[in-house]
């Protein structure tokens, strides 16, 4: 293919058996076309099986493309002449679909329209996955600080293509050997300014995430949003928000999206969604009946027995609430908990969970104003695990790291009826730092009657300069989750500094945090007042967005 300024890119193709034309299925990916998204997606000869012309293209300056690689800033003009060539390829009947994950998810989006002839420039029809628009707050940092070891690990596969493109062996053999080693959480951003200093990580690294000026925030068409649309998430993805955020423009701009979300991380979605995929364009490029699969709206999966909600063709989720303590919800979905403790908030009885509303008696009030100290050692940070940023993504078992004494927990009591709800965990409490710097790092678990602490979802917020010696209200806002909570079991919140090597380790003197604890970091030691601490469980979409599913963020049925 021939862009408009004579690059040439070049793509791979599988044609159905038979005689065309086909409608045609596009991907455009860095990663070299022969790998055609295949972690996570079947491989570009099914769906040729079944009818469709399917494209893999280098985008520019990867795998046999010509021209120079700038990330996401070039795909808007490619992919608008790349839409505009697959209409026309030997074989295509002129209908285009789009899929892909991650960048793939990117390279559909940003297609914009030329304004002299918009139809051939925008897919009939696109399932886009794990992908997002704002560089930020999508792909490179959560809560004020960047992705330590996610953003470097991208950083250096992309780092080591380049050098692999240019004939460097043994850059590209210096790049494995760190990332195999684990040696890239340290030195990792030497390798990516020596092999790929124009690249989107480094130069992500060196840009403030608290500060959204100098960021990027891609458009995309208010016609590209308004067609068929499948939007594919999950729960322990970075790029979820990126997700939802495309889910609410789509419907703002008065299109009729389908959201997926499963028990996924970024790489292994288990079983996979290629029936659907398969069902979603065979309805919009070949003129098939609507699967019963793609009539809700939104269907999500429950991360612990991998049942989906609603069950396949059942039609939208339910709103009947199952509320076990109606005063612990507002009546529209929100549950609040009050944070108590004794000053020892250990994993023992001393930190609580109480529902807002609930009547304890005056030792409990009492209890809710109490002084909590967490001290932070950067000699041996608290870890990271699993959630939506670990190298280990999905839930895991913490319980070790809930019985160390620089985590605090607070627990509920015993849940007397079980409950599931589709929810944005958002904790607000004030805190104090005898430094100038602190990151504060929050886990939302379950606890079995076995004594299980499983870790559904996590969260981080980053804090630097005199503000921090400050008392002040402070929000962490957690990965957006199906939390399911079973009779007998109790919801925990866990609470630490570090979260190392998700986030570098904050050295506690306002500089910026870069890697783990060197021998300038301090001990950090942070005051946690409980006064009007709470812990707010919230829809995850207000129920005045409009053409929403009829849970709206009311508790789901656990039927």
């Amino acid at each position: 293919m021939r862009c408009r300024d004579g690059t040439r890119l070049v793509s791979r193709l599988w044609q159905p058996d038979g005689e065309g034309p086909w409608p045609v299925l596009l991907m455009r990916q860095p990663y070299g076309r022969a790998i055609a998204s295949t972690p996570t997606l079947a491989h570009p000869a099914w769906f040729a099986r079944h009818g469709f012309l399917v494209v893999v293209q280098d985008v520019r300056g990867q795998g046999d493309s010509e021209g120079d690689f700038h990330g996401f800033a070039q795909e808007a003009r490619d992919s608008r002449d790349c839409l505009r060539w697959i209409r026309q390829l030997p074989g295509s009947n002129g209908r285009v679909g789009t899929y892909g994950f991650s960048y793939q998810g990117f390279t559909q989006l940003v297609g914009l329209p030329d304004p002299q002839d918009p139809e051939p420039s925008l897919p009939d029809c696109l399932v886009v996955a794990m992908a997002g628009l704002d560089e930020r707050l999508h792909w490179a940092s959560s809560g004020g600080a960047h992705w330590w070891a996610l953003g470097l690990g991208w950083g250096l596969q992309l780092a080591a293509l380049a050098c692999r493109r240019r004939g460097d062996r043994q850059g590209w053999q210096a790049i494995r050997h760190s990332l195999e080693s684990g040696r890239f959480l340290e030195d990792g951003p030497d390798l990516l300014a020596r092999h790929d200093p124009g690249g989107m990580a480094w130069r992500w690294l060196q840009s403030d995430p608290a500060d959204p000026a100098g960021w990027p925030q891609h458009a995309v068409a208010t016609a590209l949003l308004q067609r068929p649309l499948l939007l594919v998430g999950g729960w322990h993805d970075p790029h979820l928000e990126g997700v939802l955020d495309l889910w609410q423009r789509s419907q703002q701009a008065g299109g009729a999206p389908r959201l997926r979300i499963g028990a996924w991380t970024h790489l292994n979605w288990q079983e996979g969604l290629d029936a659907l995929h398969l069902a979603f364009f065979r309805q919009h490029l070949q003129g098939g009946a609507e699967d019963p699969a793609l009539q809700p709206p939104l269907a999500v999966q429950n991360s612990r027995s991998g049942a989906w909600l609603p069950p396949p063709g059942a039609g939208p989720l339910n709103s009947d609430p199952c509320s076990s303590d109606p005063s612990s919800s507002d009546g529209a979905g929100r549950r609040c908990w009050a944070l108590a403790g004794d000053g020892l908030a250990t994993a023992g009885p001393g930190g609580q969970l109480l529902p807002v509303g609930e009547t304890d008696g005056q030792a409990g009030d009492e209890a809710r104003g109490r002084t909590v100290w967490l001290v932070h050692d950067p000699w041996r940070p608290v870890p990271g695990r699993g959630g939506h940023l670990g190298l280990d993504a999905g839930m895991g078992e913490r319980g070790d790291l809930d019985g160390r004494r620089d985590v605090v927990c607070f627990t509920s009591a015993p849940q007397t009826q079980g409950w599931q709800l589709l929810a944005r965990p958002r904790l607000q409490l004030t805190v104090q730092a005898d430094q100038p710097g602190f990151d504060l790092c929050a886990a939302l678990s379950v606890v079995t009657p076995e004594g299980r602490v499983l870790q559904l979802a996590t969260g981080v917020q980053r804090h630097r300069g005199k503000s921090c010696l400050q008392a002040a209200p402070r929000e962490v806002i957690l990965q957006p989750l199906l939390l399911d909570l079973r009779p007998g079991e109790r919801l925990r919140l866990s609470l630490a500094a570090a979260a190392w090597p998700q986030i570098a380790v904050n050295p506690g003197d306002g500089s910026p945090p870069w890697g783990g604890s060197g021998p300038e970091h301090r001990v950090i030691t942070l005051t946690l007042e409980l006064e009007g601490a709470h812990l707010d469980l919230e829809p995850l979409w207000p129920c005045s967005a409009g053409n929403l599913p009829a849970n709206c963020g009311d508790p789901i049925s656990p039927s």
